[in-house]
This record gives structure tokens, C-alpha cells and sequence, in this order.
């Protein structure tokens, strides 16, 4: 039996503000633990919170960029539970108006493009966090009110690859907005899953599982691939699929029960009584949406048609917004769109994998990048000697001209000093002589090499060759 499956996602961002959502603490990762809290959010009797407009704006600004409707008028609710981690017992939240409507993110497929239905997106106060030891646990508030903004899906995904296409479309999208870092090491971008399975022909959806904190799209991946199997198991096997909550474990690479599923009549949501309902006049969305940047696509149509750009290139290029804009600087500098596209997606990207790091983390700037592809077009150097330039730039930065002349790296292109290169290399590889004379075009570049070593990589390769092939009568 062929069987359809339902996957809705619950993605919570974290946004990009200068303090938490409802008092003044710094909202800053990595702090020793307990020292960004105070009474707000350490949720102490008698302590009120004051709603930080900033992250009004910067969910209205996502809901803008992903097509949402901007309702004039929100409210915030009391979600009631308990967990060591929530100071006040309940979680300052929205549940009957929240900031945005409706909305779509579209992915790739190989059926072509294809609208992701989005539901809502509501903001919140995040929880602390839970810290296990081996003997003991703790609880570091810090992360407490911490403005997150929660987005939630229709369930139109259907499938492992869609529901990983979609997240990383959605982190792309609200990167480029400057909404949030979305560093998922420091849990800027958690999803909770929500999967159903169900026969083929069937319109009413099946009993859905939920999987709790996923925190890297892979385990996304992973752990709906497992789930979807483990369902579609259980129903061949002629059982029943019983709605939970169920936890992923990377090591064992399955999801494990934890709970019967909450409704949303067991959290007691209520009005919240400290807060009064959000009013965003019409025309301060329009000034939010006057101030959009522009989005992956479009920049990737972008930079096909103005840089002339293969798409493939372009695609990799928008992935990453610094890694565009650092592409764009670099050409812009240098008036060589394609040779920068090519030096970024190889070197400046396997540099940055290599060193584990961001590009913002190394020293290389699009300007001296710009000046190493000039050296190079102006044929001062080659490219062996420009990568070593390369290395020194990205690792310590500096001038290109100036690492040039310390290292004396500058190409040789002088005839006569090749000739003679060229005559050494004839006279120590008899064999490559021969073969090339039988028409073993391969044994040329050996020859070309054996022409680089003698110079120390300083002679120009094309004029090596020219000479090379005059020499040996070709």
C-alpha cells in the first residue's frame, strides 16, 4: 500500500534585539550562566514586563518578507505549564491574535517550485536552558525572555527533503531580513516536527507524532525519515499510530516516546493581564516594508543577469549573505565578475571550512582579494604563486603587491630566462621528449612542470608551453 505523508513544522527564531523581550537584559549567547536576568525575567512576584518594540518590528519585517498579513491589532496570552526551565510557570505567548497571518516560503523541488503554506507567526518569551552533568542538572536563566518568534506551517510538506528545502529557504530568508543570526549552534533556529502518514486516496489526515527541539536541519532530516518509516510499520503491521510527543536521539537514530500530545486546552491559555493588545497603525508596515532588503531569489536572478553568472554559481554565491556580499564587493572592485565567483566558491570557501570559521572570522577583504585577481589578470603572478598570496591574505591579511614583492613571487615572462628553463627541462627528460614527439600530448605538461620547478613556480605556464612546444618542433 502506498501512503501519503503530512509533515507541519513549528520553527522558533530567535530575533536579532539588543535586550529580551520584556525587560532590559542583554540578549548576548554565551555569558556565564544566571548573569542576564532580573526580576522580569526571573518572573519575581510583582515584577512587570514592558514589550521591546524592536522585536514588534523584526517579526512584522518577517511576516513582510514571507507574504504574511499584518493584522492591526494582536494580543499576548498565558500559556500555563510547568517545567524547571520557565521561571513564572507560564510562558508569555500568543495564541488568538498574533502578529502575523498566513504566508508561504518557497522551496525547490524536483517537480519545480513549490509554496510552502505558513499559518502564522506569533511572538514569545523564550525559556531558560537545562544543564545536565554527570551527577547533577541546573538551570541557566539567561536565555529566559529572550524574544522568539515562532512560525508555524499548514501540514502541506511531504517529506524529509521538502521539510529540510523549507528550513533552510526560511533561515535563508529571515538572515538576509537581519530578523535573526540563525546560528544553529547557539540554537537561533529550533523546530518542533509535527508527522502524520496515511493511505493513498485518503483526504482526512493520520494521527500525528510530534518531535520535540530539533536543533540542525540534518537531524530534521534524519529524524523524519526514521518517523515516516516507523508509522508506515506500525499500520502495515495493522496497528494504530497514537498521538505523543516523542524525542529524536542522534546516537541511536531513532525517536523515542515521551508523552501523550498536549492540546491546546491544556496549557489554559488566557489573556495576558500585564500587556496591553499591540496596535500597528497602517501606515508604519508600509514604512517596515519600505525598508525590505532584497531576498535570496531575487539577488540570485540577480547576479545571473548582471555579473552573467551561471546559475549554479549564483546559487552558491546567495547561499550565505555575507558570502554574497562578499562576492559583490570583490567584483565590483575588480571588474572581474566571473574570476571573483570562482575564487570565493573554491579557495575563500575551502579556506573558511579548513579553519572551521565564518568569512567574517578571517582577514581576507574583498579588496585584497580584488587586488590578487588583478595580479593575476595582469599576469604578474600565476595562479600556484596567487594561492600562496592567498593564504597569507586570508590568514593574516595584508597588501597583495606587498606580500608579492616580500615573497618574491612575481611571474617570470621573460623569453630568454624560459628559453634557458625551457632547455633544461629538454635536456633532464629524454622520455617525455620522446613520448611527446610520438604524440603524447600529456607529456608536455610534465615537461611544463619540469619548467616551473626549475623557476620555483615564478615562470608563466602558457609562455613555458609556447616555448616548449617551438622547441620540440610542434
Amino acid at each position: 500500500m502506498k501512503y501519503r505523508v503530512s509533515i507541519g513544522l513549528e520553527t522558533h527564531v530567535q530575533l536579532r534585539t539588543r535586550s529580551k523581550i520584556f525587560c532590559s537584559c542583554a540578549n548576548v549567547f554565551d555569558a556565564e550562566p544566571n548573569t542576564l536576568v532580573c526580576p522580569v525575567c526571573l518572573g519575581y512576584p510583582g515584577a512587570l514586563p514592558v514589550l521591546n518594540r524592536d522585536a514588534v518590528r523584526l517579526t512584522v519585517t518577517a511576516g513582510l518578507l514571507l507574504g504574511c498579513r499584518i493584522p492591526r491589532r494582536s494580543t499576548f496570552d498565558r500559556k500555563n505549564y510547568f517545567y524547571p526551565d520557565m521561571p513564572k510557570n507560564y510562558q508569555i505567548s500568543q495564541y488568538g491574535e498574533p502578529l502575523c497571518v498566513g504566508g508561504h516560503v518557497e522551496i525547490e523541488t524536483p517537480d519545480g517550485p513549490k509554496r510552502i503554506a505558513l499559518t502564522r507567526i506569533h511572538l514569545e518569551e523564550d525559556t531558560g536552558r537545562n544543564v545536565h552533568a554527570e551527577t547533577s542538572s541546573g538551570v541557566d536563566f539567561n536565555r529566559a525572555g529572550t524574544p522568539l518568534m515562532e512560525i508555524v506551517s499548514e501540514p502541506v510538506i511531504e517529506s524529509a527533503d521538502e521539510a529540510q528545502a523549507y528550513l533552510v529557504a526560511l533561515r535563508q530568508i529571515l538572515v538576509y531580513g537581519g530578523v535573526t543570526d540563525g546560528n544553529l549552534e547557539q540554537g537561533n533556529v529550533r523546530c518542533d516536527i509535527n508527522v502524520s502518514v496515511r493511505p493513498e486516496g485518503q483526504d482526512r489526515l493520520g494521527t500525528k507524532a510530534e518531535i520535540k527541539n530539533m536543533n540542525t536541519f540534518k537531524g530534521v532530516h534524519r529524524a523524519l525519515s526514521y518517523e515516516i518509516r516507523r508509522q508506515i510499520g506500525v499500520l502495515e503491521a495493522g496497528g494504530a499510530i497514537v498521538q505523543e510527543t516523542r524525542r529524536w536521539d542522534d546516537a541511536t537514530g531513532t525517536t523515542e516516546s515521551m508523552r501523550s500530545k498536549e492540546q491546546a486546552h491544556d496549557y489554559r491559555y488566557f489573556p495576558e493581564p500585564d500587556l496591553m493588545p499591540v496596535e500597528i497603525p497602517p501606515e508604519q508596515v508600509e514604512a517596515w516594508r519600505a525598508q525590505l532588503p532584497e531576498l535570496p531569489r531575487a539577488r540570485r536572478a540577480r547576479f545571473v543577469a548582471d555579473y552573467g553568472l551561471p546559475d549554479y554559481d549564483a546559487g552558491v554565491l546567495v547561499a550565505d549573505k555575507a558570502v554574497g556580499d562578499f562576492f559583490e564587493e570583490t567584483a565590483k572592485r575588480c571588474g572581474q565578475p566571473k574570476a571573483a565567483s570562482n575564487w570565493v566558491m573554491t579557495d575563500v570557501l575551502r579556506a573558511c571550512a579548513e579553519k572551521e570559521i565564518e568569512l567574517a572570522a578571517s582577514r581576507l577583504t574583498p579588496a585584497a582579494l580584488a587586488g590578487l585577481i588583478g595580479l593575476v589578470e595582469r599576469k604578474v603572478l600565476n595562479m600556484p604563486s596567487a594561492r600562496e598570496v592567498f593564504q597569507v591574505l586570508f590568514e593574516r591579511g595584508g597588501d597583495p603587491e606587498a606580500i608579492v614583492k616580500e615573497k618574491g613571487l612575481s611571474q617570470v615572462s621573460d623569453a630568454g630566462a624560459i628559453e634557458a628553463l625551457a632547455d633544461r627541462a629538454i635536456a633532464e627528460n629524454a622520455k617525455s621528449v620522446e613520448a611527446f614527439r610520438a604524440g603524447k600530448e600529456a607529456a608536455l605538461q610534465h615537461l611544463v612542470g619540469q619548467v616551473m620547478r626549475l623557476s620555483r613556480g615564478k615562470a608563466n605556464p602558457q609562455l613555458a608551453a609556447d616555448v616548449l612546444r617551438r622547441k620540440l618542433g610542434a
